[in-house]
């Protein structure tokens, strides 16, 4: 799956025992965005792995996100 990024963009991850925050400006939403609509449309199993060396701001927590 090819990853496409608008310049700019910022995403942190936050999590503890309950909940994980995701926060982004515009361009790290828009990045989102056009990812999870290419992961949608593969197939079951497909995977994206997020953390702080490929998108991720420094000391955020590593998010995986994959279709069912």
């Amino acid at each position: 799956m090819k990853m496409e990024w608008t310049d700019g963009f910022r995403i942190t991850v936050k999590s503890d025992e309950r909940e994980v925050l995701l926060s982004a400006n515009r361009e790290g939403l828009l990045s989102l965005a056009c990812q999870l609509r290419a992961l949608a449309e593969g197939a079951p199993g497909d995977h994206i792995h997020y953390d702080a060396y490929n998108a991720l701001e420094e000391g955020s927590s590593a998010l995986i996100i994959e279709r069912t």
